[in-house]
């Protein structure tokens, strides 16, 4: 068994098995290409798979079948959108990572998409409804290999839609019998499916038993909490001691408290609420009305009490995040010293509250950028006057089958009056009929020379809204302001410097314009926005 590699080739970030009869046959269709004329149609292939284990074959099954199927019809296989992991019902095609940016930036680079099954790429009537409108409208065609999916034809279509709405059907019968399922084990003392939460595991008899390194840290977090020891230095001091997070990725304070206030740790079963926009675990109440006990508690419940109470205590100092986030122009403003993003923070003390822009890696935020809103708009003024009389351009797409259609008309009309004219032919019989059709020639052929050869291709065009960026951001919020400079890549640096007798830091902005701002800010419309 091989993993597949070079550019060509690329895979998924998932480890994906080829055999070497399977990388056998795959060269031997790349080869079969070769002798495809330049101007047949070009194919992309996704492959998409919800699940991927060590043992699946099925990326690699798709891919082949769906290289027959391109060799067959006399396609050109330009690219490969492999996106595994990856559930059909809750990423639409124009979300998904690879396909997505095929869908949405390559859109000039093929001509008809392939794959294996309809539900391969959708769970969703929806969702197919949006694709076969995105496709006929771009000049793109959906060929299915083990259905009658083909958008030339009336029938293809039908049979799209039906086919669709069947592998709907389907994911939502799948989606009734998993929420059964949680239902049914969330009123249960044993423990049958799901990740057991921190602190627990499960032994060779199914059953949620305590983990006993994972005890240590929740012991040691509640002892170091319960003096007054913040969430943030429990983070760092589980950081510097390599002590693994049972999920994968680096302790963070978030992280951390999540699991000390999560009723787990009393052994009871809970289920996450997302009320307020915050994540919190609840306990599960059984039919009599007390909590479903799964497993031996890892702190008592008198214990667990005072740790919400001093984390309650703590928690006060921070105010309620604002509705539309607390800090503007994020990743845009960054630290001079450090280079992390600038955030906007705020404390409240006995009399006022008091805002301010910090960094991540400074000590103490790298001494702070007070008042934030004057921050914000010292930054907006310098991209005005910068880039404020910058015309806006959109993107638009462009398909080539007009062009390439006429072009064929001409080419087809020049060489009929070519046959006819010549001796024998149906122009060249009376002197009146050779003079007109030698005119028609002439006209025809001027009209091949002055035919733009791009626009026989499909292509992006740039196309100027009327308008200047400026005009956009006054008529805007601040968020698109800060959206088109994340597009371009522009950042603004953030210096602070103490001056002598002064408390506040004197703070100082420069901006970083890159060398292709001005091409990555043209504007690309989203064509599934809707």
């Amino acid at each position: 068994m091989k993993k597949l590699t070079g550019n060509r080739q690329r895979l998924h970030p998932a480890d994906v098995q080829w055999r070497d009869t399977d990388l056998a046959l795959l060269q031997e269709l790349i080869a079969a290409e070769a002798s495809l004329p330049s101007d047949a149609p070009r194919a992309l292939l996704s492959v998409r798979l919800s699940t991927l284990t060590v043992e699946t074959t099925s990326p690699v099954r798709q891919e082949l079948d769906l290289r027959r199927l391109a060799r067959e019809r006399g396609y050109r296989v330009v690219g490969v959108a492999r996106d595994l992991n990856v559930s059909a019902t809750r990423v639409p095609p124009w979300r998904r990572r690879e396909l997505g940016h095929w869908l949405n930036d390559r859109v000039p680079e093929f001509d008809v998409l392939l794959f294996w099954k309809l539900d391969r790429l959708v769970r969703r009537l929806t969702d197919l409804s949006t694709m076969i409108e995105w496709c006929l409208a771009h000049g793109k065609n959906l060929i299915s290999n083990h259905d009658t999916v083909d958008l030339t034809s009336p029938t293809g279509k039908v049979m799209a839609e039906i086919i669709g709405g069947i592998a709907e059907i389907e994911a939502s019968a799948i989606s009734t019998r998993v929420t059964s399922l949680w239902d049914y084990t969330r009123t249960q003392s044993d423990w049958l499916v799901g990740k057991p939460p921190y602190g627990y595991t499960i032994d060779d008899r199914g059953r949620l038993v305590i983990d006993p390194q994972e005890q240590r840290v929740l012991r040691w977090c509640l002892g170091a909490a319960l003096r007054g020891v913040s969430a943030r230095r429990m983070t760092t001091v589980l950081i510097r001691a390599r002590v693994p997070t049972g999920g994968g990725g680096q302790w963070s304070a978030g992280t951390l408290l999540r699991r000390l206030r999560n009723p787990a740790l009393m052994g009871f079963r809970v289920s996450e609420s997302k009320d307020g926009g915050a994540r919190r675990s609840v306990t599960v109440l059984g039919a009599d009305g007390n909590p479903i006990r799964v497993g031996d508690p890892i702190v008592t419940e008198a214990e667990w009490l005072s740790l919400q109470a001093v984390l309650d205590e703590r928690s006060k100092s921070q105010p309620v995040r604002r509705k539309g986030g607390a800090t503007q122009f994020l990743g845009v403003l960054v630290c001079a010293d450090c280079g992390t993003h600038m955030t906007a923070h705020r404390s409240r003390g006995k009399v006022r509250t008091y805002e301010y822009l910090r960094c991540r890696r400074c000590p103490s935020g790298g001494l702070g950028a007070p008042d934030p809103q004057s921050v914000y708009s010292r930054l907006a003024g310098e991209v005005m006057s910068v880039l404020g009389a910058e015309p806006v351009r959109v993107r638009e797409y462009a398909p080539g089958a007009d062009g390439r259609d006429r072009r064929r008309t001409v080419e087809n009309t020049i060489a009929d009056y070519m046959t006819g004219l010549e001796p024998g032919g149906w122009y060249s019989r009376t002197p009146f009929t050779r003079r007109r059709a030698e005119q028609s020639l002439e006209r025809l052929i001027t009209e091949l020379q002055g035919l733009d050869p791009d626009t026989a291709q499909d292509r992006w065009l740039q196309t100027s809204s009327g308008g200047t960026f400026r005009e956009r951001w006054e008529q805007a919020d601040g968020e698109t302001m800060a959206g088109d400079l994340r597009r371009a890549g522009i950042t603004c640096s953030v210096s602070r410097h103490r001056l002598p007798g002064v408390r506040a830091p004197e703070v100082g902005l420069k901006l970083i314009i890159p060398a292709d701002a001005r091409e990555r800010l043209v504007i690309k419309r989203d064509a599934f926005s809707d």
